[in-house]
């Protein structure tokens, strides 16, 4: 007998209908003899529905009035689902994030969890019931209920498997695994058999959308083991685990991508100490994010500055460039708000080589240009036009026959 954390996200939770099937599986997985504790997001689209409710009264609500508005969403999901659950004569009880204590920081919409106290989820399943919890939420120092921001029920999850010391964490979505990348891009696209905690956290860091980058770093750090799986089929899911457990490795485990790039190159900027951080800091000061950052010093005087921001900040970006231009009359500013980033991305790359030479002429062959490139121990980055997204993605993912990692090839033994 085990006992299993389950994450079921709203697509699971869509309907009714949904809902009972989810009640079915919850009913077999009980029977087997596990011990169960499952954290609900808010039904599909209702999240959105109460943030629109909020912007008609107000385009800037009061934070705290808007966390107790959305942190409804996921209290309707987790009663319904033990009422379906006791109608299917299986003892469940449901609890918000406030009535288990998980505690967070002051921070509202993008609150951190500090502390679980699972004592009420243990004497519960200890008489018996499936305990559902409502994700996505908690409570401060004040008593006032935080949300954890978009995709948080994954963290909640998480921190409440690691809480109880459970055996795995099993999240539930649409679809039927980690694949090598966006299979509504590339349909060739293939489901990882297995995928470590670093290269899961590359890949939600990204751009991929199957899991919180929060809730992997949670998740590394207790050691829990992450199982995606898909709520309406029987596959055998993804296993996301520590690196060292597994002992036999892939070159590369999937491209990731973002399409909401921007960047901006100043060029011609004093080459002195200290350049760099003094333009970084009024970016930053203004809340944005920089993320990929190049320089380049063309002779002892002067240098090229590059760097990429989401491309929702490139307009107050570029105005603070501006600015400093005027600071600088002898530089001149290039931008490009219509680029993207394609990741690739994979533990094997720290012991072979070839693998960038490898990517740059598969996008070469079909005529990108690569604007910029960064690099890590098991990560190339590079930035290209927005249209030629789709067909870097394919040409990369066929360069390294992503799509052959059939279960058999991907087969490894892990570490016991």
């Amino acid at each position: 007998m085990a006992l299993i954390v389950q994450k079921y996200g709203g697509s699971s939770l869509g309907t009714l209908e949904r809902i009972n099937h989810v009640a079915s599986r919850i009913v077999k997985t009980k029977q087997q003899g596990h011990d169960l504790v499952v954290v609900v997001s808010a039904m599909q689209g209702e999240t959105d529905r109460l943030i629109k409710l909020a912007q008609a009264l107000s385009p800037d609500p009061n934070t705290r009035e808007y966390d107790v508005l959305l942190a409804t969403g996921e209290q309707v999901s987790m009663a319904l689902l033990s009422i379906a659950l006791n109608m299917n004569k299986c003892p469940s009880r449901s609890y918000t994030g406030q009535q288990i204590g998980i505690l967070t920081d002051h921070l509202h919409t993008k609150a951190r969890i500090l502390d679980v106290k699972p004592h009420t989820i243990q004497q519960d399943l200890a008489a018996g019931y499936v305990v559902i919890v409502a994700g996505f939420q908690g409570v401060n120092a004040r008593g006032d209920i935080t949300t954890l921001g978009r995709g948080g029920s994954d963290t909640t999850a998480v921190a409440i498997a690691a809480a109880l010391q459970a055996n795995e964490c099993q999240i539930y979505t649409d679809v039927e695994g980690v694949f090598t990348t966006d299979p509504r891009m590339i349909p060739q696209a293939s489901i990882l058999t297995h995928i470590s905690f670093e290269e899961m956290l590359e890949m939600a860091s990204l751009g991929a959308k199957v899991l919180q980058m929060r809730s992997v770093e949670l998740a590394s750090k207790h050691n829990m083991p992450i199982r995606v799986l898909s709520t309406f089929s029987n596959a055998p899911g993804t296993l996301v685990t520590f690196e060292e457990k597994i002992m036999q490795r892939r070159l590369v485990s999937g491209i990731a991508f973002s399409r909401e790039e921007a960047i901006i190159a100043i060029n011609g900027v004093p080459n002195r100490p200290g350049m760099e951080g003094y333009i970084l800091s009024m970016v930053s000061d203004a809340n944005i994010e920089i993320d990929m950052i190049a320089q380049n010093a063309t002779d002892k005087e002067t240098a090229d500055f590059t760097f990429t921001v989401q491309r929702k900040d490139y307009p107050t970006t570029l105005e603070l460039v501006n600015h400093l231009m005027n600071e600088f009359p002898n530089a001149s500013i290039k931008s490009n708000p219509h680029v993207a980033k394609l990741s690739l991305v994979g533990i094997g790359m720290r012991s072979h080589t070839g693998v960038a030479s490898k990517m740059f002429q598969a996008l070469g062959k079909i005529g990108i240009n690569i604007q910029m490139i960064t690099t890590s121990e098991i990560k190339i980055s590079v930035v290209l036009n927005e249209e030629f997204l789709e067909q870097g993605v394919r040409a990369v993912h066929e360069a390294f026959e992503l799509d052959k990692l059939t279960p058999e090839k991907q087969q490894v033994f892990m570490e016991i």
